[in-house]
């Protein structure tokens, strides 16, 4: 996370759980104009459109008071999606036996980038099997993570939050 997207975290995150939601992830970034992106849920792990025009309208009273960019920037408050980023311990653990990518900071046996089925999550550790094996991560050391877009992902996150959408406001 860079150092704007943190600062913007910690700013943020205390006004987002007060309405309600579960901040996911922050990033900030991009050309002449950039984007901040925040991805949140309700603790349901569904987020609507509503939702996200909700606590687009709330960040962006708070940003505008606390102006913590020095630019202009595009403010998009979105659910995480099917294929969503995997950031705290409990998106593993709720996520068992689906697909994910996760790429580490530093190597394991030559290798940076694993991919499988989540098998477990305990004690900050990440059980993901595949057709090269079993791997056992430390979740301390993942960079990136997302769950893969799979038909079962896919029939899973229906049955739970048929609608994802992202919201868009200018900051």
């Amino acid at each position: 996370m860079s150092d704007a997207a943190e600062q913007i975290s910690a700013l943020i995150e205390a006004t987002v759980e007060s309405l309600g939601y579960e901040l996911i992830r922050v990033t900030y970034g991009g050309g002449r104009k950039p984007t901040l992106q925040v991805m949140a849920e309700r603790p349901d792990g569904t987020m609507g459109v509503d939702d996200c025009a909700r606590l687009s309208r709330e960040i962006s009273l708070l940003l505008d008071v606390e102006d913590p960019l020095p630019a202009e920037y595009l403010l998009e408050v979105s659910s995480p999606g099917v294929d969503r980023p995997l950031t705290r311990p409990v998106d593993f653990e709720r996520w068992v036996g689906f697909d994910a990518k996760v790429e580490l900071s530093e190597q394991i046996d030559g290798r940076r980038r694993f991919r499988g089925k989540i098998q477990s999550y305990n004690d900050g550790v990440i059980v993901l099997s595949s057709d090269e094996g079993i791997f056992e991560l430390a979740f301390a050391e993942v960079s990136k993570a997302k769950l893969i877009l799979t038909d079962e992902l896919l029939d899973a996150v229906k049955k739970k939050a048929p609608q994802d959408q992202a919201v868009g406001a200018e900051g």
